[in-house]
């Protein structure tokens, strides 16, 4: 295997640990509106997320700056043709960011309210995107000769890509309510048991539609093991939160997260943005990738602080492990 297909595999594994965790915070997020019954319930929401937003967000970090530094052609048409969307998705993540830590800065229930609705919308906004934008490079976008996206935005709305968004938007809820019934206590834990079903109902068949229609568009024997995996753990997922095992439940959400990312980015390889006007025209890990001298030093790196990126993110979420209720939260609201 080569060091440009190694970092493939690298930028996979990269993008599918952000929405593996980043997916269920952008849930958690949602459910403020969709969950949440008063302003106590809302903290608690928030609360369960607190300790870790921030660290989730250094997977989305990662993955673009490896992208930048190991397939510099590929950043450059990604950014340069979606740049209204990612734009979009980054306001949002600093909205969101803001929000988390003004929220409690003063006692005005007005203050709170609002930068709580920043964090629903925050939330949502950039979690249906995200599905548009994946959905575009695994179908493929308007590439000219130059390498460069020749499209207009409007072009990024198509029906494949919005029914991506549909999904991501769906699956990370599901993830996020699952998130939510295993880290709280009382009645807000029963009702997010509750609003998992219906919204993983939902879920299962937007994702079944947008998966078959993926393998049948450019999928392969590999993607068609990924796509049965994410099903079958989808519908694991839904059977564990029925019987009360949120631990199971989340992981094995977790793993229709994982195995849906793997079978876009199975149908993808080699490609990394295939080109809808002309297949030779298509960004590939050959002709998008750094050279061979920079991979070389840019594996070294990763070797080194990759560990070091695990042991302090699991360490985080080993100490803010426990569950919380509205019982647990101080008596002032800031």
């Amino acid at each position: 295997m080569e060091l440009h297909d190694v970092w493939f595999v690298l930028i996979a594994v990269l993008w599918t640990g952000y929405f593996f965790l980043e997916g269920f915070d952008f849930g958690v997020g949602v459910l403020t509106k969709l969950l949440a019954r008063n302003r106590a319930e809302k903290r608690v929401l928030i609360n369960t997320i607190g300790p870790v937003w921030d660290g989730n967000e250094v997977w989305l970090l990662t993955a673009g700056g490896a992208t930048f530094a190991a397939f510099p052609e590929w950043y450059a048409t990604l950014f340069s043709g979606f740049y209204l969307p990612l734009l979009v998705i980054l306001v949002c993540l600093i909205v969101r960011g803001v929000a988390f830590e003004y929220r409690v800065k003063r006692p005005e229930e007005k203050w709170q309210r609002n930068w709580e609705t920043a964090i629903f919308w925050t939330s949502l906004i950039p979690a249906f995107l995200w599905g548009v934008a994946f959905g575009n490079i695994v179908h493929g976008v308007e590439i000219d000769r130059n390498l460069e996206y020749v499209g207009s935005v409007g072009d990024l709305l198509n029906p494949y890509a919005l029914l991506g968004g549909l999904v991501t938007l769906t699956l990370f809820t599901f993830h996020g309510t699952v998130f939510t019934a295993l880290k709280t206590v009382g009645e807000i834990r029963e009702r997010a048991r509750t609003l998992a079903l219906r919204v993983g109902l939902v879920t299962a068949v937007l994702a079944l539609a947008f998966l078959l229609w993926t393998q049948a568009d450019s999928g392969n024997a590999k993607s068609l093991v990924a796509l049965v995996v994410a099903v079958a753990a989808l519908v694991a997922a839904l059977l564990a939160n029925r019987a009360g095992r949120e631990g199971w439940s989340f992981a094995l959400s977790g793993v229709t997260i994982v195995a849906a990312v793997a079978m876009l980015f199975l149908t993808l390889f080699p490609n990394v943005m295939p080109s809808t006007l002309n297949p030779d025209w298509s960004l590939t890990v050959t002709n998008a990738s750094s050279s061979a001298y920079t991979l070389k030093i840019m594996t070294w790196l990763a070797v080194i602080a990759t560990p070091v990126v695990l042991l302090y993110q699991g360490w985080t979420y080993w100490v803010f492990r426990k569950r919380i209720g509205t019982q647990h939260l101080a008596d002032a609201a800031h």
